[in-house]
Order: C-alpha cells, then structure tokens, then sequence
C-alpha cells in the first residue's frame, strides 16, 4: 500500500507564496506516489472571530484555489474539515487524555493568545486535541509541516502512544515531516519574520492571485540592504529570503544562482525573482478564474472528498468510542 499523508490548510485569506512553496506545491508533487488526504481546516479557524459569511466564502475559494493549483481529486482526497463530524468527536475523546500542563505549553497558544488578547477562548487552548483528531482520524504516516507546527504532530504521537497503551492499538503514530529549503518563506517587508495572510502590510507578501503587475511592484518594494551584494549568506536576510524564493521555484542550485547575478544588482535580482514568481502563479489564476466560475463543480469534488475522507474517519473514531467505552 501507498504511503498515507495528512496536510491541512486553513481558510483565511487567499494563500500567498510562502503557503504555496511551504505546503501546496508540495502536495502536488507528494499526491502523485502516496495516498493523500487534504483538509481545508475552516473548523479550526473559528478559533479567531470570523464573519460567517466570509468564511463561508473563503472556505470554497481556497478548494477552487487549491484544484487550480493542481491538486488532482483522481489522485488524492480533497474535504472540508467540518463536514466530518468526526474529527470533532475525536478531539473530545483526545482532550480527555490530555492535560492542561501539556496544551498550556504549545507555542502558538502562546503566540496567538498575544495576538489576540480579548478572545483567549478555550477553542485555542485545545486547538492541538482537534489538530490530533484530524491526523490520527486517518491512519496516516507521515505529516508534512513547518517548523511552527512540529509540537503539535509530536502532540499528536503522544496522546495516541498513551491512548494506545492504555486501550489498546487504535492508532497509528504518524511521523512528522519538515520541508527544507522551502519551510519558510519570509516577509518581502520584514524578512525576519514569516509570510502571513495576517500582515497588514499587502506589500509583505505575494498571493497565488495577484497579478503580475501586483507582483513585479511588490518585488520593487522588497526589503534588501546596502551591501550591494548577492549572496546565499542568512545574515543578510532581504536577499537571502529572495535567493530562496528563486530558487524554490526555478530549482536551480546555488552556484548557477550565484553565477547568474555575478556582477549584477539588487534590481536585477528583484526583477529576475518577480519573473520566475508570475511564471509559476499567472498559470494558476487562469485556472482559478475558471474554477471560480463553477463552484457547484468545485462542491461536487468536495462532497465526493467527503464521502471518502468519512469512510475512513468513521472506522476509527467508532475504534476509539468503544475503547473507552462509550455506547
């Protein structure tokens, strides 16, 4: 049998660069030799207040997006998230083995708690009970995830390591799996810290939608130095994030980079990335503009997605309810 993979996404905001070379250009590639199952995670984003109709709203155009993409529901399973109710259902069960001691030291609990410090809701305390759900629903093997998401899988793998010690095998423990060079794609404005859809700044990312006007002007804006000079070195951090950015999507390796921009500027550099930027995207919103046209198409390819996704997640959190005894 294939290998099985788990990723999921949340619905808020269109998805920028960062998302696309982080996760879902991934996915297209890992789809075509394992089993996948993708997740648009909208019940994960009530967590921050949302307009209900905006997350209605985006919760399709991210699976219009994500087809456009190249996400291939022939070759891998494509659902929305709260059309399971299983993964709910688990989480419950899941948050009655974990402690409070445990989710109180997740990272991004912390950080969001920050972010957002009139709406610490208990959602965003057991945030990490439903991310487990969502993974040990499936029987997976491996998880792909960034950096700020490995406490959360390793979270995952011990509540079902405890959960299978005291009740028995019920769950596979899912291995994490971390992307290198394309982990993390940094803001074009501030590169010491990660592209976010929650940037106030527009100008500090690159949405999979924009145009190439949009892209070339944001290029223009990006954040470099004044050492005029182009080299692979982290320390400086505007260029550095716009070499691998490049090299992401061209895959070239780093010395033709390096030999390529030999004797040329910033402005060569922030030229060339745009270029290779809209030759990936401008393709994807042909598509989209199409896909976003037909959603009744798109829903149909999420209904189908569903009914496969809950066939599997119904089997297990049956396992799971009966092990602890309930009717």
């Amino acid at each position: 049998m294939k290998e099985r993979v788990f990723s999921a996404i949340q619905p808020t905001g269109i998805i920028h660069l960062g998302n696309y070379l982080g996760a879902v250009k991934q996915w297209v590639q890992t789809q075509k030799h394992t089993d996948c199952i993708f997740c648009i995670a909208n019940t994960h984003a009530i967590t921050i207040r949302q307009n209900p109709q905006t997350l209605h709203a985006t919760t399709y155009n991210l699976a219009a997006i994500l087809l456009a993409c190249g996400i291939d529901t022939e070759q891998a399973t494509l659902f929305i998230q709260s059309s399971i109710d299983a993964h709910t259902a688990l989480a419950w069960i899941l948050e009655c083995h974990l402690s409070m001691g445990e989710l109180s030291r997740m990272t991004q609990f912390k950080d969001k708690s920050q972010k957002h410090p009139k709406n610490i809701n208990a959602g965003l305390f057991n945030y990490p009970a439903l991310m487990a759900a969502d993974i040990l629903l499936y029987d997976v093997d491996s998880v792909p995830v960034g950096d700020d998401q490995r406490q959360h899988v390793e979270l995952a793998r011990d509540v079902a390591i405890r959960f299978n010690h005291e009740y028995g095998e019920t769950f596979k423990i899912p291995k994490a799996v971390f992307p290198t060079l394309t982990a993390r794609v940094m803001s074009l404005t501030d590169p010491s810290k990660k592209m976010s859809k929650s940037d106030d700044n527009p100008n500090s990312m690159i949405t999979i939608l924009d145009s190439p006007e949009t892209v070339r002007a944001k290029l223009k804006k990006a954040t470099t130095d004044s050492l005029g000079q182009i080299a692979f070195n982290p320390e400086q951090k505007g260029v550095y994030n716009l070499l691998t950015i490049y090299q992401s999507l061209t895959g070239y390796n780093t010395e033709s980079i390096l030999g390529e921009f030999e004797g040329k500027g910033y402005g060569t550099l922030k030229e060339r990335v745009g270029e290779a930027i809209i030759a990936e995207i401008a393709p994807i919103g042909e598509r989209y503009a199409v896909l976003s046209k037909n959603m009744q198409y798109v829903q149909k390819i999420l209904q189908e997605g569903a009914r496969k996704a809950n066939e599997i997640a119904s089997v297990r959190y049956t396992l799971a309810k009966e092990r602890v005894g309930l009717v």
